[in-house]
């Protein structure tokens, strides 16, 4: 039978707008959480200029932000499951917040990295804020709530590049406004969470798994860092398979720590169920697109017609303008008519149509990428399809797992998606230097050949079309169906906690 949902009935509770104000702070910490993702992808070049650096070097402040996620998310989760959700939700703001003011202020790379290692670490805001709304929202607004702060990942990842485009444009740009926006939307952040998310009643307690987070972390670190630079390091080179290898002796050595702590950070029995299991590869499959997109989108838009015969000859700021921001901004309906859909029909079937939507929009793209026009209607389809599968994933893991185990669960597929961005960031750049065009002026830099593009959103729509595999063979019948917790029943203490479909 389901998984118990906490009625907010059951201790005294926000009103109305009080509930509004909390999904509405956890909304935007989920926006800026997404935006510190892709903040820097579009000024790379700018940074390392401005810091007289290689460009194998500054690669490192994104690379660094990934790693951090994956070690930080899964623990700083289950710490929150554990010791209450709003604690850790403020601390790890504050640490974004001195994160981002030690990158606007230092002109060390090195320091770089270590602001950016710590705006990683508050990828755990996603999960930890679907672990209060969980709590705090009554079981008939919560599908369009945890619609609402989901759909906020792929608007913030869109948004961030428009405003970083924005800030940056001219000859004399500085990249340390990016910052300095970070720094702003931090201290808001910290004010709005402070401010109006309630403070814990209970929380599940328990020990720390030590050992099994730390096997945990290694094993993500050793095996996305060679996701993340194999391009760089070369896909068959020793260090790039011995990473491989070794993620792979990690990952067996932290299934045998699980399976023997009484208490582990990740319950497997739970986690192999194949609700959550699935979800968190259509996770993958979903960060996969749309950061491949994001990506592609941006190559293509500034890639000069004249040189390549295709392409838009856009400014950074144009391709982030007219080709990126419609898409998001589709997205930003996209979310709560998705939570609508969730709360009418269910998460899995939100989950199939967004997979269609996702293999039209891609498709589209890899057909008819040459006019200004297709090129934005189709990345509406996919942003659209985007904001659809956010909606439908938390809903489906939610439900899926026992109340003091929301967070971490959240955190797996929060990391499930960064996986699946790191992987589509590596194939762009592995497609992008594949196949490149002959017979360019000297002194041009190499450019891709058209046809790379239309592979890489032929990739997109088998990705998709997986998820609609998914939602339609791997999925149970009746995912998502969620029911109340007597009002005697406290958090984490449901008389009944069993999942919320057959595994």
């Amino acid at each position: 039978m389901p998984t118990p949902i906490e009625s907010p009935s059951a201790a005294p509770g926000p009103e109305k707008s009080g509930r509004t104000a909390v999904v509405v702070s956890l909304a935007a910490a989920a926006m800026v959480v997404s935006m510190m993702q892709t903040l820097l992808v579009p000024i790379l070049g700018v940074i390392q200029s401005a810091l007289h650096t290689s460009a194998s070097a500054v690669s490192w402040a994104n690379t660094a932000t990934l790693l951090s996620a994956a070690v930080f998310t899964p623990l700083l989760s289950r710490l929150g499951d554990q010791h209450g959700r709003k604690r850790v939700l403020v601390a790890v703001t504050a640490v974004l917040l001195a994160g981002s003011l030690l990158a606007a202020l230092t002109h060390s790379l090195p320091w770089l990295i270590t602001g950016r290692v710590m705006q990683g670490s508050a990828t755990a805001i996603f999960p930890l804020a679907l672990g209060v709304l969980r709590r705090e929202i009554s079981h008939e607004r919560l599908p369009g709530a945890m619609a609402l702060v989901s759909g906020m990942l792929g608007i913030g990842s869109g948004l961030a590049l428009v405003l970083t485009g924005l800030l940056t444009q001219g000859a004399d740009a500085d990249y340390r406004r990016v910052f300095w926006l970070s720094v702003g939307l931090a201290v808001v952040t910290l004010i709005a969470v402070t401010v109006w998310v309630p403070a814990d009643r209970d929380g599940a307690g328990g020990r720390t798994d030590v050992l099994g987070a730390l096997t945990f972390s290694a094993f993500l670190v050793l095996l996305l860092l060679p996701v993340s630079k194999g391009q760089e390091w070369g896909w068959s080179s020793g260090v790039t398979i011995g990473c491989f290898i070794a993620a792979a002796v990690l990952a067996a050595a932290w299934w045998v720590t699980e399976s023997r702590v009484r208490e582990p950070m990740i319950d497997l029995p739970t986690f192999v169920l194949r609700p959550v299991l699935n979800t968190n590869v259509a996770g993958l499959l979903v960060g996969f697109v749309m950061f491949a997109q994001f990506l592609a989108l941006s190559f293509l838009a500034q890639i000069p017609e004249s040189l390549a015969g295709y392409g838009f000859g856009a400014s950074t700021l144009r391709a982030s303008v007219v080709y990126l921001l419609p898409g998001t901004a589709f997205s930003l309906f996209g979310a709560p008519l998705g939570g609508a859909l969730v709360k009418r029909h269910g998460p899995r079937l939100v989950l199939g149509v967004s997979g269609v939507l996702g293999v039209l929009g891609s498709s589209w793209l890899a057909a008819a990428h040459d006019t200004t026009a297709s090129v934005i209607a189709a990345s509406i389809v996919s942003g659209t399809a985007i904001s659809f599968a956010y909606a439908a994933m938390p809903a489906l893991i939610v439900t899926g797992v026992p109340p003091e185990k929301t967070g971490i669960a959240n955190g797996i597929n929060s990391i499930s998606r960064s996986a699946g961005s790191a992987i589509g960031s590596a194939v762009i750049a592995t497609l992008m230097a594949a196949k490149t065009l002959h017979g360019l002026p000297p002194g041009v830099p190499s450019l891709p050949a058209e046809s790379q593009f239309t592979l890489a959103f032929l990739l997109g729509a088998a990705a998709w079309l997986l998820v609609v595999l998914i939602a339609v063979a791997g999925l149970p019948a009746g995912s998502g169906t969620v029911a109340t917790v007597p009002r005697s029943a406290p958090e984490g203490r449901s008389p009944d906690r069993r999942v919320g479909a057959e595994g």
